[in-house]
């Protein structure tokens, strides 16, 4: 099986062409857990399929290293913007990409040497309603810098949806112990059926934001896409930062922009292609 390797601000994946590659038949999941794996593996945060679609451009899909398949990814979809046009699948600029998050629509900035250096993309409108991350409640209330009790520890979070589910705690200090030690408690809460992405975020002026992520199905990441733009959302609703931020992760940094007039969510950001190669481990089928 053919693969590139691609991360965006270090949040890494295994990309696979579908369009070059049949996997039919084939039990991703495991596959996923497979070629992820830093020691016996290709080593990532997970596995993106880059495949044909009937409604759009191109499709994607993407499961994280513990096998769980996810409905979006910000950077991913800023590698697969990378991929398709540097690897001559598209001459357009702007072109879309179908997730199980919904419709995306990148749109892919050039450096001096013709290939993508940076992609901006739609993200879409932010959902708050218990019902859409999903969340435990009333469907259509809203939690808003609600507490949270882990183990003693008492949080303020907001939950927004980005397509996939996000609990934005708030801190004073970002520190990573509290990232690894409370991040994979909060991902399976009982308040999120689902489990959920959890983002630690430090509000350093109304136009930066400090920002660690515990990602769902993954752990920690040094970067998340859909992870930043519920942090700025989440931190703009809460009246402490304007809604363009920058927000500094681990890998470096995103810019966002939540805009009022159409209620629109845009990030900004690099993607880098580190190599290709040819996986020979064995290929699992159901």
């Amino acid at each position: 099986m053919k693969f590139t390797k691609l991360h965006g601000l270090g949040n890494d994946y295994v990309y696979v062409n579908c369009f070059e590659e049949d996997l039919t038949g084939v039990d991703l999941p495991e596959l996923a857990r497979r070629v992820s794996d830093r020691h016996f593996g290709i080593g990532g945060d997970g596995l993106i399929l880059i495949l044909p679609s009937e409604r759009a451009d191109f499709r994607m899909r993407v499961f994280n290293n513990d096998g769980s398949e996810a409905k979006n990814c910000g950077n991913g979809l800023r590698c697969v913007s990378k991929y398709v046009y540097d690897h001559g699948l598209t001459e357009k600029a702007t072109f879309t990409v179908e997730t199980l998050g919904g419709m995306m629509t990148p749109v892919v900035s050039l450096g001096e040497d013709g290939k993508v250096e940076q992609v901006t993309i739609d993200m879409g409108e932010p959902r708050f309603e218990r019902a859409a991350i999903p969340m435990a409640g009333i469907p259509d209330e809203q939690a808003r810098e609600q507490t949270i009790e882990v183990d003693g520890e008492v949080f303020t979070m907001t939950a927004v949806s980005m397509g996939n589910p996000h609990a934005i705690i708030f801190v004073d200090e970002v520190r990573d112990e509290d990232v690894t030690t409370y991040g994979p408690k909060i991902e399976f809460h009982q308040w999120f059926p689902e489990r959920t992405n959890v983002e630690f975020i430090q509000i350093l002026n109304r136009k930066e934001i400090h920002f660690r992520v515990w990602e769902r199905g993954s752990g920690v990441t040094l970067a998340c896409g859909t992870g930043a733009c519920a942090a700025a959302v989440a931190a703009s609703l809460s009246g402490k930062t304007d809604r363009e931020v920058t927000v500094h992760l681990a890998g470096g940094d995103l810019m966002i922009n939540w805009r009022e007039s159409d209620n629109r969510v845009f990030m900004t950001g690099p993607a880098t292609e580190i190599f290709s190669g040819v996986y020979q481990g064995e290929i699992p089928y159901k």
